[in-house]
């Protein structure tokens, strides 16, 4: 059976690729054969625009969703692997719901500051997704409503993830802050309407502008919206990010592969282990790393017992954000116990750094069954009980019922997913969809809702936990017996007794733990459902000890870029209610 699937799959692929090439011509395209399998076509710079276009408008079925767009800075890579040869590359992810399908365009670009048509009118969401790009590399974006930069302050020089700019740690002297730069970033921080295209005034007010945030309790990290109001209502709104970038994408290419795994963690820092899944799989898949069965199913308990854990700490500060104090200790008192399970098995709680490159780090531990149990028995009643104190609470509903409204085809533009794309009664998730690590294997449902309001996208997340319990319930009554990690000489070194026999394995055993592996050249992408909806990573190899690049798609980067968009009309009390129906968090971001 899944062979077949596999060679349908390749069959719908040459279909593309085919109508594609009839419809534009050969010299339009060149394919390249990728790790992942996904169909990987280079464009030529000038038709990409009308490429995309009929990919969306006019392809039957449509790739109507833009996933993600990135790009890459050729200029060191070692082998090119037969691409065209590019200075840079940008590269568009879009997947096609009703083909169930992904699709990479990559576009070679020339120059030391190339630049590229922007899509920002075809799809909502390119807007970030060209800033980031033109923020990180320096490319430009013509046709773009307002490119300036997004994730580093408007008064860095440089572009981050060029290859020539230092990295901060290693490269550079300690930071000094001498009061001429802080009298310019302070400048540089004022907000002026008229660069945004915004107007003070109206024929019949005067608009107020209104930081909320930095630091802001509903704004559950340090994010800044300045709000344009008439009165209490929302006029406009801006979303300032970039507080919490840490450069975790540049930090992947100067640590080893292995090396990388805990700084994954620190992403989306409620999902725990889920950052770890997304890498891992895409470098599984560049390693030819087939995991043991054992391996896929203490994998996914982890990954529900974080979801769980992820989902109270939402359930609760929701609640809170909207005047309800009591639920966000009970929630934190069970997130706690969920905790406990995971510190019993890895070790440690909150950021675990237990699955490894083939595995996990160690095998559970005895007694680990009972811990588990007790808790899917517990849990429960803990949930009923929060549903009759949250979700029927008269107060909580009359400020979540017919707030941030949006339509299916409002959140596929804007690249919604997750929680947020099923509240408006879409019924996709990619462990069903898409499976990976076994999810094909266990039996659960997918929680849907009908209206894409605040209290809808609420509905779906207090589904989600008992889904995960029943997950959870599986994996322990059905944990499989065998290895811990694969049998692999790119995950597991050499035992050590052998490493005195002969020098080979000596040198293999003291280079795999050294330097780590050596992963071969190709590029590959993994795509998850994590806590907040799709998460991805895309790694390219140049054959080395650590990647070459990494891009991270973040699901909360473009939900965020969706609130102007849900907000105009509602008042400061309401955005209150969006941002915490969102579910957020600003690392997952800024990254």
């Amino acid at each position: 059976m899944k062979l077949n699937h596999k060679t349908k799959g390749m069959d719908n692929q040459s279909d593309l690729a085919e109508e594609l090439i009839s419809k534009f011509g050969f010299s339009t395209f060149t394919r390249q054969a990728t790790v992942d399998g996904l169909l990987t076509l280079w464009v030529e710079k000038a038709q990409v625009t009308e490429v995309l276009s009929y990919l969306k408008n006019s392809c039957n079925p449509p790739f109507d969703f833009l996933y993600d767009l990135c790009a890459i800075d050729e200029r060191s890579r070692i082998k090119l692997n037969g691409t065209p040869a590019a200075d840079f590359t940008i590269v568009y992810h879009l997947l096609s719901f009703k083909r169930n399908a992904f699709l990479r365009l990559k576009v070679a670009l020339s120059g030391e500051f190339p630049d590229m048509p922007s899509i920002s009118s075809l799809w909502k969401n390119a807007n970030w997704y060209e800033r980031e790009i033109y923020d990180m590399f320096g490319i430009n974006f013509n046709g773009h409503p307002n490119l300036r930069r997004i994730l580093m302050p408007l008064t860095w020089e440089g572009h981050p993830l060029r290859k020539e700019h230092p990295a901060r740690a290693t490269e550079l002297g300690p930071f000094k802050l001498w009061d001429e730069k802080e009298n310019l970033e302070m400048d540089a921080l004022q907000f002026r309407p008229e660069d945004w295209g915004l107007k003070r005034h109206s024929q019949d007010a005067d608009f107020m502008f209104l930081n909320l945030g930095p630091q802001h309790p509903g704004t559950h990290g340090v994010l800044r919206i300045i709000l344009q109001l008439d009165g209490e209502d929302i006029v406009d709104a801006i979303p300032d990010i970039g507080f919490h970038h840490r450069g975790a994408e540049k930090m992947g290419e100067r640590q080893s592969w292995h090396t990388y795994i805990p700084y994954t963690d620190r992403i989306d820092y409620l999902g725990g282990v889920m950052n770890n899944m997304a890498y891992l799989l895409a470098v599984e898949k560049l390693a030819g790393i087939e995991v043991p069965e054992r391996v896929k199913v203490m994998r996914i308990m982890l990954c529900e017992l974080f979801r769980i854990a992820s989902h109270l700490v939402w359930y609760g500060t929701f609640a809170q954000d909207l005047g309800q104090l009591s639920p966000v200790f009970y929630m934190f008192t069970d997130r706690e116990k969920v905790f406990n399970i995971v510190e019993a098995i890895c070790g440690d709680r909150m950021h675990p750094n237990w699955f490894r490159i083939g595995g996990v780090a160690q095998d559970l531990p005895k007694g680990w069954d009972k811990l588990v149990s007790d808790f899917v028995a517990y849990f429960p009643k803990r949930l009923r009980e929060y549903n009759n104190l949250v979700m029927r609470n008269s107060i909580f509903k009359a400020r979540t019922v017919g707030i941030g409204v949006y339509t299916l085809e409002e959140a596929i533009e804007w690249g919604v997913t997750g929680p947020g794309l099923r509240a408006c009664g879409f019924e996709w998730d990619f462990r069903k969809k898409q499976p990976y690590s076994g999810y094909e294997n266990f039996d659960f449902d997918i929680p849907t809702a009908q209206n894409g309001d605040c209290y809808d996208r609420a509905v779906v997340r207090v589904e989600e936990m008992w889904q995960s319990l029943r997950i959870i319930d599986q994996c322990v009554k059905n944990m499989p017996e065998g290895a811990y990690k694969a049998d692999h000489p790119l995950t597991t070194p050499p035992l050590k007794k052998n490493t005195m026999k002969d020098i080979e394995t000596l040198i293999t055993h003291f280079l795999n733990v050294s330097w780590g592996p050596v992963i071969p050249a190709g590029e590959a992408m993994s795509c998850i459902e994590a806590t907040k909806g799709a998460n991805s990573y895309y790694l390219s190899s140049d054959g080395n000890t650590s990647p070459y690049r990494v891009r991270i798609r973040t699901p909360s980067f473009p939900h965020m870029q969706m609130l102007p968009y849900i907000s105009k009309g509602y008042t400061v009390a309401d955005l209150l209610s969006i941002l915490g129906s969102m579910d957020y968090v600003l690392a997952d971001i800024d990254r």
